[in-house]
């Protein structure tokens, strides 16, 4: 029996079945001639399917606590950005977010941009599990509903001074939009509403991508006063920021992103 196992069958055999399985698998931590691989379990591991693939997603740390989604979107330049998601606690911006990439592979490259600047700050870059970005998720829900909505958003206070007193023209701005967003997506979150297709206009950076920002054209001026009562609500996993806004704003950023 030990002569066989010294032999060259022994040894392909065992070179076959260890490529069949995992190679970090302990099961394998022995030499290919060991005895192991003559005492077969009745599981078959050599027939069982591979793993799925790992879910695409990484955790940034450092961020601008200006950063957007686009800023996110840019310092990923090249890569699929499916979802980026700003984590909060207290309801104040930490600095951290995730961001879910297109595919598994992306998630190497991304890795490859840890320790490069966002503005003024390098941001760290670290691997992430599907568990970690739900439950993050799952916080951000419960976090912004426990605290004043407004006092969770990542800007500055100021930023919000002129919302309610600026006038009115019936078009809106949005921030902070999925980039899996559909026009469906947000005529639904202005389900109250009367929108056509043709009055929501998702802005595209100069990749063609979308920005993270839309415009929406309501039907007159006091209805859009009255969908500012969605600011900061969530569309998704996502609040969304509303901005009082004019045709012509809404024309130029349509027409740069074209």
């Amino acid at each position: 029996c030990s002569k066989y196992a010294d032999g060259g069958d022994g040894r392909e055999m065992a070179a076959k079945r260890q490529r069949t399985v995992d190679p970090g698998s302990s099961f394998y931590g022995t030499s290919p001639g060991s005895s192991f691989m003559y005492n077969p379990t009745p599981y078959g591991y050599v027939s069982q399917p591979p793993p799925p693939p790992p879910f695409p997603v990484v955790r940034l740390r450092g961020l601008p606590f200006d950063c957007t989604e686009t800023d996110v979107a840019e310092f990923f330049h090249g890569l699929d950005i499916v979802d980026v998601l700003f984590v909060h606690k207290g309801g104040k911006f930490t600095g951290e977010a995730f961001c879910v990439l297109g595919y598994p592979l992306q998630v190497d490259f991304a890795l490859q941009r840890n320790r490069q600047n966002i503005g003024r700050r390098y941001v760290e870059v670290f691997r992430s599990k599907r568990q970690e970005y739900y439950k993050a998720i799952a916080n951000e829900v419960s976090d912004t509903r426990g605290s004043s909505p407004r006092r969770s958003a990542p800007r500055a206070r100021s930023y919000d001074d002129g919302k309610d007193s600026a006038e009115h023209t019936g078009v809106l701005r949005l921030r902070g939009l999925p980039f899996s967003a559909s026009k469906d997506d947000i005529m639904e979150f202005f389900k109250d509403f009367v929108l056509s297709e043709d009055s929501v206009h998702i802005v595209m950076n100069s990749e063609g991508r979308p920005s993270g920002e839309a415009y929406v054209e309501f039907t007159n001026a006091e209805d859009s006063k009255a969908a500012m009562a969605k600011d900061r609500m969530t569309l998704g996993s996502r609040y969304i920021e509303l901005f009082p806004s004019s045709q012509g704003e809404m024309e130029d950023a349509v027409s740069r992103g074209r």
